[in-house]
């Protein structure tokens, strides 16, 4: 005779077991699912230029996570209504972590993580985070001083020019490096800025290359998306760098050196803390030269050897942190003092810079 005790112990093992079981296959069935990533970029993907770089990191990212992760990406999102639009529309269809690379997302990106606060959210260039949403950036100034390091010893006219897109900190503080460099190895030289007002339009680059070199620029910079500032220095006889991702392919000759931006690692980094559960919002990442984030490409074998020597040298000192493009005493385009002897603007600083340092021609437009 069974005992009735013995039974109803028997059933709840059973139950135990077929509830554990169930469990079991659920846990299985959720980690086989990948990692859903979505990237909104500001262009056209193309083959150079800012969202070419971070859609190379979005496939160097897969190819190293393999199985675990799948990604969207959508492109040639402006940064107006339609970004949050995308946004929300990314976060609804059940991604689980959202880049957003361009800087003027960060407000959009925000308002979103708002709405969703089961979904992450990584915002590029800004400085705003919540409890769901950090952002990232890369020293890219270090990389546009080792370029005016490169233009200052070039240079037969003195004269440098840069095709920047917006006057944001991001982009101003590019300009104010790339003239430091400059300054550093050719106290004669000054640098002259044409706004564009957009990241990517191939025209207004072209026109504002044209028209800085007729003002005098043998070797010009940018801030902006296109090669064709590249393409305009090689058709005219002058130099130029590529910036964001190497664009010697549309100028053998005029382009010196390559500064560019490689965010694989970063998005390895970061989509691994969504895997293991170790990913956490309010925080900001800033990587350089030192990191891997910020590479010089492609320096052309037409630069001597003492111009490759500095670069090293300097290129190492900033690794070591003996050398900071900002470290003063540093002067405004108005000869005012601003970063007094023995001081060094801090990260916060720059990331708020609004002025052209002392060798740059005019002022930052209000």
């Amino acid at each position: 005779m069974s005992h009735p005790i013995r039974r109803g112990a028997g059933l709840a093992l059973v139950l135990l077991l077929s509830v554990l079981g169930s469990l079991s296959m659920s846990v299985a069935l959720a980690a086989a699912q990948p990692v859903r990533v979505a990237f909104v970029y500001i262009d056209p993907v193309g083959d150079t230029g800012w969202s070419y770089q971070h859609d190379l990191a979005r496939k160097e990212m897969e190819k190293a996570l393999g199985g675990a992760v799948k990604t969207t990406v959508v492109e040639k999102v402006p940064d107006t209504a339609d970004a949050e639009r995308v946004i929300r529309q990314l976060a609804a269809a059940g991604n689980d972590l959202i880049f957003t690379t361009s800087f003027g997302y960060m407000e959009p990106t925000l308002r979103v993580a708002k709405l969703f606060p089961k979904v992450k959210f990584e915002h590029a260039t800004g400085f705003k985070q919540a409890g769901n949403m950090v952002s990232y950036e890369s020293r890219f100034y270090e990389g546009a001083y080792l370029l005016g390091v490169i233009a200052g010893k070039t240079t037969k006219s003195n004269t440098l020019g840069f095709v920047g897109s917006f006057p944001i900190p991001e982009v101003i503080r590019n300009i104010d490096a790339f003239t430091l460099g400059a300054r550093s190895v050719n106290p004669k030289v000054h640098v002259k800025v044409i706004w564009v007002d957009t990241w990517y339009d191939p025209g207004k680059e072209r026109q504002a290359a044209e028209a800085l070199i007729t003002q005098g620029a043998d070797v010009l910079c940018q801030n902006t998306d296109s090669p064709a500032v590249v393409q305009v220095a090689e058709q005219r006889g002058v130099h130029a760098f590529g910036w964001d991702s190497d664009m010697a392919k549309y100028g053998p000759t005029a382009q010196l050196a390559a500064n560019t931006q490689h965010w694989s690692d970063y998005y390895v980094q970061e989509v691994r803390k969504v895997i293991d559960g170790s990913w956490t919002g309010n925080r900001s990442t800033v990587w350089g030269i030192k990191e891997g984030m910020v590479v010089l490409a492609s320096l052309n074998k037409s630069l001597p050897p003492d111009v490759l020597k500095e670069l090293d040298s300097r290129k190492q000192a900033i690794v070591e942190g003996k050398l900071h493009p900002f470290a003063g005493p540093l002067k405004d385009s108005t000869g005012a003092v601003k970063v007094p002897a023995g001081s060094t603007m801090t990260h916060e600083q720059l990331m708020a810079i609004n002025w052209y340092v002392e060798g740059v021609d005019g002022a930052v437009p209000k």
